[in-house]
């Protein structure tokens, strides 16, 4: 993974599988899916996440140095998807797959509270 400690992009990936194929899912993204992305150049972070309420099920959340790293030569050789990835994508319910860019502001320096809010 790079060595910068926070990046400008994020990709967000949510899905639901059929039940009956959940301990494959399971295994593909922590054997294979995961670790391709966690060992791309450009990826700062990666988490799963499983919901406890709410849908869809799984979560994926990856911190992108930037956003450029999804069209990336590196990025580029491992999208296209492995035949396990192809036996699995079929039983996917939901997939949203989205791609944000940073836009949170610079505090100023010697910013102060302007107001008290009870």
């Amino acid at each position: 993974m790079s060595e910068v400690t926070k990046g400008s992009g994020l990709l967000l990936v949510m899905i639901d599988i059929e039940l009956e194929y959940e301990d494959e899912f399971n295994r593909w993204y922590n054997e294979e899916h995961f670790p391709e992305r966690l060992e791309c150049p450009g990826f700062i972070s990666a988490r799963r996440y499983v919901a406890t309420e709410g849908a869809p099920k799984y979560l994926a959340i990856y911190e992108l140095e930037n956003i450029d790293v999804l069209s990336a030569e590196d990025y580029l050789r491992i999208s296209p998807p492995s035949e396990w990835s192809k036996n699995l994508r079929p039983h996917f319910l939901t997939l949203t797959r989205n791609i944000y860019q940073d836009i949170t502001p610079t505090i100023p320096d010697g910013y102060r509270v302007k107001a008290v809010r009870a």
